[in-house]
Parts: C-alpha cells; structure tokens; sequence
C-alpha cells in the first residue's frame, strides 16, 4: 500500500487585541488601550506582534480580534506597517 503524503494545511494565527485600558492607566485609556500604544520602540503591541506572525513560514494573514469601537484603530494601525 502506498502511502500518500498530505501537505500540511497553512496556520491562521488569531490574535486577540480587546482591552478596556484600565490596567496599564494612565498610559492606557478606554479609547487607547495597551495594544494600541508604543510601549516599546516606535511600534504598537499589536504592530509587533503582526509583525513576527509575518516572518513565519507556513502562516496565514492573521485575523485581529478586537472591541467594536477599536476596529479603525485596528486597521489604521495594521496599514502603517503594511499588513
């Protein structure tokens, strides 16, 4: 019997971007929470975070949980690294 060989299926990271902001305050704020601010360097958590998902082999574009209110936030912020 020959066995046939399945190529594996490519991931879809998910990434989850809620938060209310109250945990980091006051750098964080309902509006702007810790995701959307640049902590660290001159890119956002979530940019980062894009960002190394979008070095990987084998992975999809990721899809980006997030609060309704945040979705422009979101988008803007994935266009400013090209994503």
């Amino acid at each position: 019997m020959m066995s046939r060989r399945i190529s594996p299926a490519a991931i879809t990271p998910v990434v989850l971007a809620g938060g209310s902001g109250t945990r980091l305050w006051p750098l964080s704020r309902e509006l702007y929470p810790k995701q959307f601010l640049p902590l660290v360097g001159a890119r956002t958590l979530l940019q980062n975070t894009i960002l190394r998902l979008a070095g990987l082999d084998g992975v999809d574009g990721p899809i980006v949980i997030c609060n309704d209110h945040h979705r422009f936030l979101v988008a803007e912020q994935l266009r400013a690294v090209n994503i």
